[in-house]
C-alpha cells in the first residue's frame, strides 16, 4: 500500500511549485468560466438564448413547487379547523343528549305536568270490559 508522502514528510520546493501552478490553473479556469457566463460577447449571448427554454422550465418548476406547497399548507389548516369543529359539535351533541335524557325522566315530566295542573295517578288503571250481546 502506498503511503502518503506529502502528509508525512516535508514537501520539496519542486512539489510545492507544481502544486501552486496547478492551483493557479484551476483558479484561472474558474475565473474564465465566470467571465464567459457574464460577458457580452456573441458566444455568451448564444449560449444564454440556447439555454433559455431550460431556464424557463426550471422557473416553471419553481412556481409549481411554490404553489403546491401553498395549497398543501392551506389544506392542512382547513383539516385542522374542521377537526376542531367536529370536536366542538361532538361536545354539543353529548351535552344536548344528556340534557334530553334528564328532561325525559319520570320525575322531570311530573314536575312539568304539575305546572299545567296535571297530577300523576296514584291508583292503578281500571280495565274496561265490553259485554257482547248475542242476537
Amino acid at each position: 500500500m502506498a503511503r502518503n508522502r506529502i502528509k508525512n514528510g516535508e514537501l520539496s520546493e519542486e512539489v510545492q511549485e507544481e502544486m501552486s501552478d496547478e492551483l493557479e490553473e484551476k483558479v484561472e479556469e474558474t475565473q474564465n468560466f465566470i467571465r464567459t457566463i457574464f460577458s457580452s460577447n456573441p458566444l455568451s449571448t448564444y449560449s444564454v438564448t440556447k439555454n433559455l427554454p431550460f431556464i424557463a422550465f426550471i422557473a416553471l418548476l419553481g412556481l409549481l413547487y411554490i404553489s403546491n406547497r401553498h395549497l398543501a399548507e392551506n389544506t392542512v389548516r382547513r383539516i385542522d379547523r374542521l377537526g376542531k369543529d367536529v370536536k366542538e359539535l361532538g361536545w354539543d351533541y353529548k351535552s344536548l343528549h344528556a340534557e334530553l335524557m334528564k328532561l325525559t325522566t319520570q320525575t322531570e315530566i311530573a314536575k312539568r305536568a304539575d305546572t299545567l295542573g296535571l297530577t300523576e295517578r296514584t291508583e292503578p288503571p281500571i280495565k274496561i270490559e265490553l259485554v257482547k250481546k248475542d242476537k
